[in-house]
């Protein structure tokens, strides 16, 4: 029998993972089968004692990560041709793997596997009425195999070679949208992928004591619904903010005329739902579809490319006034709240001392911004190298690839690319990396101030926002790297100007599963001209045009859209 992999991402509910452990691991025994717990909690002596007790493997995060980045590690560390990704809260019925299996070398084309979902709750669930559905994943398409459109978490079975051509899974997504995205993905690439339905292959998704209660459910329910209207917008797919508040009436309604308890958990998905709608309309961030309240857009000058913003960025006149006023509204606050001396004090201790290399192209008329700017990133506690070179004759990025040449990155943690027109803040690079290490950014910028020149409405300041987790990062003003992406994303391109280059590295970072970030909490100012103000536009963007024609990129529609909002570090 064709080896499989088992993997199991767990957070703190051992309880659910003996149950789930004791049903998966004697029939993976049999089959040759391997099983890995992944434990997105952090180390944890009692589940690995429960883990090991089964003969599964122990892998343990440094910290809570993600569902997500727990199922990549789960991949990573995986040896067989079928990877089986099942929740911690499941119990799997006698023949389940063996089904998955036997579909697995019936169906050669096949890349993605799934059985039955049956809900089953274990403690004081609520009265239902019974016609609503069940208040926790499920899936049954009945007693025979056939073709579905997804596989759930909860059941669900890969062929190792497929990650090979999409990718991992998306570390950005959290609480819903996940495992569809995948296969969104796969679909995208590969149109005549299918899904596997397999009637043999079932597993129990349960809840058990206090989890089974109305409160519980309706508390995850409200999660999901969120995490659904996100990754609706992110596919263009969500209604308005009216549509959203009407599903909303509709479900507090039944729950009134038919007196059904259990209607409240589909309560709580729709106000789930809502507020996210609501929150999408209050912080303008492109989330649900629609541009965001900053920079009108500019389309006329786009010429249709889907690669460019098709906002201009420049601020100025009145309305350069009216932001600022704003910016130091923003910043009184901050100052007064004590977050700018808290986030100081906690980037005094982490991370452990950073190698970082800045680079940068300096025109004669920014020298004294450029000066400004090499000044304050050697103020940092990091170990910090700053190399400049002139224009001479090349474009941008071909001197930044000229400079990587001469100052290789090697061992450094961070690369950071720097414009020659920027205002950083005092203390910005400990404060810079903190962030992006906290929130595990793998491409990260500072986020533009109100009244600094900015293409793109999302990288603009979020009041409130510590940063947030996005779907690109632009090619400048200030644009850093990680370590980790030296080997995909270096030297850069042979290109002039790099326009469509982040888009680029958008989809890149999706196939990866690395993090794209903005860090509002540290805003910076772009102060002099926006882009293309020197150099021809029609010659940047068909140099564009041209790169992107034979490589994937993420369209300006995905790009201008806010994943998570992080308040808190």
């Amino acid at each position: 029998m064709t080896e499989a992999s088992v993997v199991i991402p767990t957070r703190g509910r051992p309880r659910y993972l003996e149950v789930a452990l004791r049903s998966v691991a004697e029939s993976a025994r049999g089959l040759g089968a391997e099983v890995i717990v992944v434990d997105d909690a952090g180390a944890s002596a009692a589940v690995r004692e429960i883990a090991e007790r089964s003969g599964a493997r122990y892998l343990a995060h440094e910290r809570p990560t993600g569902l997500n980045a727990a199922r990549n590690t789960g991949l990573r560390a995986a040896a067989g041709e079928l990877v089986v990704f099942v929740d911690d809260d499941i119990e799997a019925a006698p023949g389940w793997l063996r089904a998955l299996l036997g579909a697995f070398e019936r169906e050669p084309d096949v890349d993605v596997f799934t059985g039955p979902i049956r809900a089953r709750l274990e403690g004081p669930a609520p009265r239902s009425c019974g016609r609503e559905g069940a208040p926790i994943t499920t899936l049954d398409l009945g007693p025979r195999d056939t073709d579905t459109t997804f596989a759930w978490g909860a059941n669900m079975a890969i062929r190792s070679s497929a990650f090979g051509w999409v990718g991992e899974f998306d570390t950005t997504l959290a609480d819903g949208g996940d495992e569809q995205d995948w296969q969104e993905r796969m679909r995208e690439l590969r149109p005549a992928a299918r899904v596997r339905y397999v009637a043999d292959a079932a597993v129990a998704h349960r809840r058990a004591g206090a989890d089974a209660g109305l409160s519980s459910l309706a508390r995850a329910a409200r999660v999901r619904g969120r995490a659904a209207r996100r990754h609706d917008a992110l596919r263009e797919r969500a209604g308005g903010t009216g549509a959203e508040a009407a599903t909303f009436a509709r479900c507090v309604g039944h729950v009134v005329r038919r007196r059904c308890p259990a209607g409240l958990v589909m309560v709580a998905h729709s106000r789930g739902r809502l507020e996210q709608a609501l929150s999408e309309r209050r912080f303008g961030d492109g989330a649900s579809g629609g541009p965001a309240r900053e920079d009108a857009p500019a389309r006329g000058a786009t010429q249709g490319e889907d690669f460019l913003s098709g906002a201009s960025g420049a601020v100025g006149g009145l309305d350069g006034v009216r932001r600022a006023l704003a910016d130091r509204a923003f910043d009184l606050a901050e100052t007064v709240s004590g977050r700018n001396r808290r986030l100081a004090r906690a980037a005094a201790l982490a991370p452990p001392r950073r190698s970082v290399l800045a680079l940068g192209v300096v025109r004669p008329q920014h020298a004294a911004l450029a000066d400004a700017v090499a000044a304050e990133l050697r103020g940092s506690r990091h170990d910090v190298e700053v190399h400049t070179r002139g224009i001479d004759g090349h474009g941008r990025f071909e001197n930044l690839n000229l400079l990587l040449r001469e100052h290789p990155p090697g061992d450094a943690d961070w690369l950071l690319v720097v414009d020659d027109d920027v205002e950083l803040p005092p203390g910005f690079l400990d404060r810079f990396l903190f962030v992006c290490e906290r929130f595990e950014f793998a491409l990260a910028q500072p986020a533009h101030r109100l009244d600094s020149h900015a293409a793109w409405p999302v990288t603009r300041r979020r009041r409130g926002s510590v940063a947030r987790t996005t779907a690109f990062v632009e090619i400048g003003p200030v644009t850093a790297f990680a370590r980790r992406t030296f080997e995909d994303l270096l030297p850069f391109p042979d290109l002039r100007m790099g326009w469509g280059l982040d888009a680029h590295w958008a989809a890149v970072a999706r196939a990866r599963g690395w993090r794209c970030g903005v860090v509002d909490a540290l805003p910076i100012r772009h102060r002099a001209a926006p882009a293309a103000a020197a150099y021809s536009r029609e010659a940047a963007v068909a140099e564009a045009r041209a790169f992107l024609a034979e490589r994937p990129y993420v369209p300006a529609s995905e790009a201008e859209r806010t994943l998570a909002t992080h308040t808190r570090w």
